[in-house]
């Protein structure tokens, strides 16, 4: 199932409790039918992760909730979320105004779709929508040659598949940054800034049936792109090394061998 062994008990000794969580900084909701089952961002990270919920704090950055002392968190993860980078919320000054301090003291930074953009926005990069419009499914990724030492992409293929879902894309890395993976559609589909910050487009707490979910809540405005639901659908896999780039990241934050 791609999620390396780690076993829940974990989470519930001494171990966590001295460690600091990582936080999820939440950017937004996923889609009604999903929220509708009790199921969010912040669930499957934590899923996804193999560590136990005890391992993480959860903050609600986009309803303006205060984010945790820079000092309590060992590291930071952005989720996705429906609202654009270009509408340019209040909220996400706060969290970019956050994330370049955290940057600045070398808390490990993995931001996901809109986080990835979030996090390119903050360091001055540009996010717009993309101009060959959405993608979504199951999709290649390609590392570059750079990823091969870059300790989250080291040990993945450098060919793989990876769920994603956006509109809007990092359409110029900030100045400093390292692209990392790209695809036919998006060139900037990961990339690090520094030794800790990273950016990824695609989705790695996406399980297919979520995938799967995405594309039949968007199937109207889908085909109206001119892009086949169905045929969306029957290409919808597993994404192992995806996940695993998430696994690495928790890994290297909580400094697991």
């Amino acid at each position: 199932d791609g999620i390396r062994d780690r076993s829940p008990s974990r989470g519930l000794g001494d171990v966590y409790k001295r460690q600091k969580p990582i936080l999820i900084i939440k950017t937004g909701n996923t889609i009604e039918s999903l929220l509708a089952r009790g199921e969010d961002f912040e669930g499957w990270f934590v899923r996804e992760s193999g560590y136990a919920k005890e391992y993480f704090a959860v903050n609600s950055l986009h309803e303006n909730e205060k984010l945790d002392a820079i000092d309590s968190i060992s590291g930071i993860i952005i989720t996705g979320s429906p609202s654009y980078i270009t509408d340019e919320e209040q909220w996400n000054f706060v969290g970019a105004d956050y994330l370049r301090e955290a940057h600045a003291r070398q808390i490990p930074i993995l931001g996901v779709c809109y986080g990835h953009q979030l996090v390119a926005w903050a360091f001055d990069g540009e996010v717009a929508f993309h101009p060959s419009g959405r993608e979504i499914g199951t999709v290649p990724i390609m590392l570059t040659e750079a990823a091969r030492e870059d300790p989250l992409f080291s040990e993945i293929p450098e060919h793989f598949n990876a769920q994603i879902s956006h509109q809007q894309s990092v359409i110029r890395l900030p100045l400093n940054a390292l692209r990392l993976a790209a695809n036919e559609f998006e060139p900037n589909q990961a990339f690090r800034i520094g030794d800790t910050t990273w950016g990824i487009q695609f989705h790695p707490e996406f399980s297919a049936e979520v995938v799967r979910e995405y594309i039949i809540a968007r199937s109207e405005a889908i085909s109206a792109e001119g892009l086949d639901p169905q045929l969306l659908l029957n290409a919808v896999k597993d994404t192992p090394h995806s996940v695993e780039v998430l696994q690495t990241f928790c890994g290297l934050v909580f400094g697991d061998d």
